[in-house]
C-alpha cells in the first residue's frame, strides 16, 4: 500500500493505475463502518484509494476540529488489511494553500434544515473538499455511509448539478452490537455516556415500531415517539428528530415511502447523528450490527 501526501503526486499515481477506481473519503480514526466501505470498493474496483483528511472547512468555530481523534499509523494498518492500494493523506496547507478563495456552496432547501441549520457552513466545507477529492483522485466510484444521510444527499445533488463523472455508492450504517451507530466521535464518550448513547437507536426503533403498528400514523406522531425516548434519557440532549424526504430532506406531514427518520443528540461531549431509511418499496434500511 502506497501513502501519498501531495496533490501532484496523487494525480500522477491515479493516471498510472487501473480503472475502475474507487475512492473512500474519510477523516481518519477509522472504525468498522469505514472498513466496510473499503472492502466494498476492493470487491468492485480494480484500484482502491482512501483519503484521510480532517477537513477544517467543514468545522464551525466552536466545534471539535482541534480534538477530533487522530491516529494515522493505526488507520494505515487498517486500510492495508482491507486491501486499499493508495492512501491520500494531504495536509490542510496542501488542500487549502495560501490564497485559496474558491468554495463549492450548495443552495436550496436541502441545505437549510437539520444538519445545515445545526452546523452553518458545514455543507459548504463538505462540498468543497469532496469536489477537490473527485478532481484530484478522479475516481469512477465513491463510497459513503448511510449514517451521514443528509451529507450523502448533498453530495448526490452536487454531483448531478456539476455533471461530475462519479458514481456514488451508499452502504448501510454499521452498528455496535447494542445498535449504536459507529462514529469516530464515539471515542469522546466515557462508559456511562457510551451506555446512554444507544438511546438514539432506541428512538429510531420507536419511530419504526409506530409506523409498523399504524401505517396511517402522522409524521408528527412518529417524531413525538422518538422525542419521548430521548427525553427519558437524562444524559442525552435532543437537537432534532424528524421525518423527511430522503432526497430533499423536506419535512413530511403525511407519512409515505420513501422517508427517512433522522435524529441528532448530544451525549456528554459528543454530538451524534443517526437515521433509519424507509425505502420506496416499504422495506427498511436500519444498518448492520458488528458480530
Amino acid at each position: 500500500m502506497r501513502v501519498i501526501e501531495t496533490v501532484a503526486e496523487m494525480r500522477v499515481a491515479r493516471r498510472e493505475i487501473a480503472s475502475p477506481g474507487g475512492l473512500v473519503p474519510t477523516m481518519g480514526y477509522l472504525h468498522a463502518g469505514h472498513l466496510s466501505l473499503a472492502r466494498a470498493a476492493r470487491a468492485e474496483c480494480a484500484t482502491v484509494v482512501a483519503s484521510i483528511f480532517v477537513n477544517p472547512a467543514q468545522f464551525g468555530p466552536n466545534e471539535d476540529l482541534s480534538r477530533y481523534p487522530r491516529d494515522l499509523p493505526r488507520d494505515l494498518n487498517l486500510l492495508a488489511s482491507a486491501g486499499v492500494d493508495l492512501v491520500f493523506t494531504p495536509t490542510a496547507a496542501e488542500m487549502y494553500p495560501a490564497g485559496f478563495a474558491t468554495y463549492v456552496e450548495p443552495d436550496g432547501a436541502l441545505t437549510e434544515r437539520l444538519e445545515a441549520a445545526a452546523r452553518p457552513g458545514h455543507f459548504r466545507g463538505v462540498a468543497t473538499v469532496v469536489t477537490k477529492l473527485f478532481q484530484i483522485v478522479a475516481p469512477d466510484v465513491a463510497y459513503f455511509g448511510q449514517k451521514d444521510a443528509q451529507q450523502v444527499a448533498v453530495i448526490r445533488r452536487m454531483t448531478a448539478d456539476l455533471n461530475l463523472p462519479v458514481e456514488l455508492r451508499v452502504l448501510p450504517t454499521v452498528r455496535e452490537r447494542d445498535g449504536l451507530a459507529m462514529s469516530s466521535r464515539n471515542a469522546y464518550l466515557n462508559s456511562e455516556e457510551r451506555a446512554a448513547a444507544v438511546v438514539l437507536y432506541r428512538a429510531l426503533e420507536a419511530g419504526q415500531a409506530l409506523i409498523a403498528s399504524d401505517p396511517a400514523a402522522s409524521a408528527q406522531r412518529v417524531i413525538e415517539a422518538m422525542r419521548g425516548v430521548i427525553a427519558a434519557e437524562p444524559r442525552a440532549r435532543l437537537e432534532y428528530a424528524d421525518v423527511c424526504d430522503p432526497d430533499t430532506f423536506a419535512p413530511l406531514e403525511a407519512l409515505r415511502a420513501p422517508a427517512i427518520l433522522a435524529i441528532a443528540a448530544r451525549v456528554g461531549p459528543a454530538r451524534l447523528i443517526d437515521n433509519f431509511l424507509l425505502r420506496a418499496d416499504g422495506t427498511w434500511e436500519t444498518g448492520a450490527r458488528v458480530v
